[in-house]
């Protein structure tokens, strides 16, 4: 499978594995960063588990696992991936993001995203990309519905969450014919 880099003047998508995945243990360890994910990244072993699963989705071509590189600051970011990715129905999940708080509401999300939907849609010619997201997170369900993501429905108490609790999943989504009309306003 093809693993491709994507990259604009603002930043830098590229394979995430166990060669580079170092580059962001420091972030890993920010609180809460990942608290609205059934994931544990916050230790060494857990990121490094973290990654392996990831790579693993990647060699089962079910995923795309990318690092995430910031041109503005010079410094690797976080991480995101496209996963669940459903070849024969040409639809694929953009998600697993998390980048440093220092990131957050830098403009860097948005750039990574118009990224990924530009290579799903017009690349590798899907017809959807989905987003899933906790019902409680509303920082990242308002970023995605500024993506132009429209709030399909709602998976109820659908995951189960590292502490017991089981969260509601927000599904979100993006036609291929809805990309070019939305496609112009993101990076606005």
């Amino acid at each position: 499978m093809h693993s491709p880099t994507l990259e604009n003047n603002r930043t830098k998508l590229s394979l995430l594995d166990l060669s580079n995945y170092k580059h962001l243990l420091e972030i890993a360890k920010q609180p809460n960063l990942v608290q609205y994910s059934p994931s544990k990244i916050d230790t060494p072993d857990d990121l490094k588990n973290y990654v392996q699963n990831a790579v693993d989705t990647y060699y089962q071509k079910t995923a795309i696992p990318f690092i995430v590189f910031d041109k503005l600051t010079n410094a690797y970011a976080g991480c995101t991936r496209f996963g669940l990715i459903n070849w024969n129905n040409k639809v694929l999940h953009i998600g697993w993001t998390w980048i440093g708080i220092q990131f957050q509401g830098s403009g860097l999300n948005k750039n990574m995203k118009f990224l990924m939907l530009q290579y799903a849609f017009e690349s590798l010619n899907f017809n959807k990309v989905e987003f899933r997201v906790d019902e409680r997170n509303l920082k990242s369900r308002k970023a995605i519905e500024k993506l132009g993501a429209t709030l399909e429905g709602i998976l109820r108490k659908d995951t189960v969450m590292l502490d017991g609790f089981t969260r509601s999943t927000c599904c979100y989504g993006i036609l291929k014919e809805e990309w070019y009309s939305i496609k112009n306003d993101i990076l606005r």
